[in-house]
């Protein structure tokens, strides 16, 4: 490791939605997206970071939409949990054929196609240098995978949660219809809930301010934009307790 792919932090979660498995389509999985995120997880993988991973399953089913269109609530985000585990079997294929060992881990117990979410042989995964992609969000309707993220974030004892999102950080509007939004590169938990800032739902928010957890909020579409970012380089916006 050279000194310029030195990095503070030893343990992380990244979260990144299902849209951005999808590239250019309107729905569903597109492989070449999910093999290029898997190269920028193995490039933080190979800093000698240990990676924690929650993906939403928006790609693929979004339970609010469909408890919008008449469907019971608790049906439709079950469903959503569903997704996130074919997305999270996904990411695993691209991660493993560039090398990097992963483990699906659920909160819905499925033995056939992953492992049950146990605290401690996750942890133990997370020694032994295995990226843990955690599915079925928390395994309770009404809370989302930001939530998800955000518990599993503390419970794995992450540094920081690092948000993978389609612009690189935290606006005061949305800088792809306001050419004049501004970015923060620092905000407060209470800030962002103060002023409605969409970037996780409130209670992922509180989760992560009273466990004092830092959120970095950065673009994944940026190539090399991860392993930048994790040795202090590029544009993002840190939200801080």
């Amino acid at each position: 490791m050279s000194d310029s792919d030195q990095t503070t932090f030893k343990r992380v979660m990244l979260k990144i939605s299902g849209e951005a498995l999808m590239g250019d389509q309107g729905f569903g999985l597109h492989p070449p997206t999910v093999e290029r995120i898997a190269q920028e997880v193995k490039s933080v993988h190979d800093m000698g970071v240990e990676i924690c991973m929650v993906i939403g399953g928006g790609n693929i089913f979004r339970g609010l939409q469909g408890s919008a269109q008449g469907m019971e609530r608790t049906t439709a985000d079950y469903m959503g949990m569903l997704a996130t585990v074919m997305n999270a079997l996904a990411m695993q294929s691209a991660l493993e054929a560039v090398g990097v060992f992963t483990r699906v881990i659920s909160a819905i117990p499925m033995d056939q196609v992953c492992e049950p979410y146990i605290r401690r042989r996750a942890v133990r995964h997370l020694e032994k240098k295995r990226v843990c992609i955690f599915a079925a969000g928390t395994g309770n309707p009404y809370f989302t995978t930001d939530t998800a993220a955000a518990l599993r974030a503390t419970e794995m004892s992450c540094e920081a949660i690092f948000m993978g999102k389609q612009v690189d950080g935290i606006y005061d509007s949305d800088p792809k219809k306001n050419a004049q939004a501004k970015r923060f590169d620092r905000i407060s938990y209470d800030e962002v809930l103060a002023k409605n800032l969409k970037v996780m739902d409130a209670s992922a928010i509180a989760l992560c301010r009273d466990n004092k957890m830092p959120l970095i909020v950065f673009s994944l579409d940026e190539p090399g934009g991860f392993k930048g970012i994790m040795a202090g380089k590029g544009t993002y916006t840190t939200v801080h307790g």
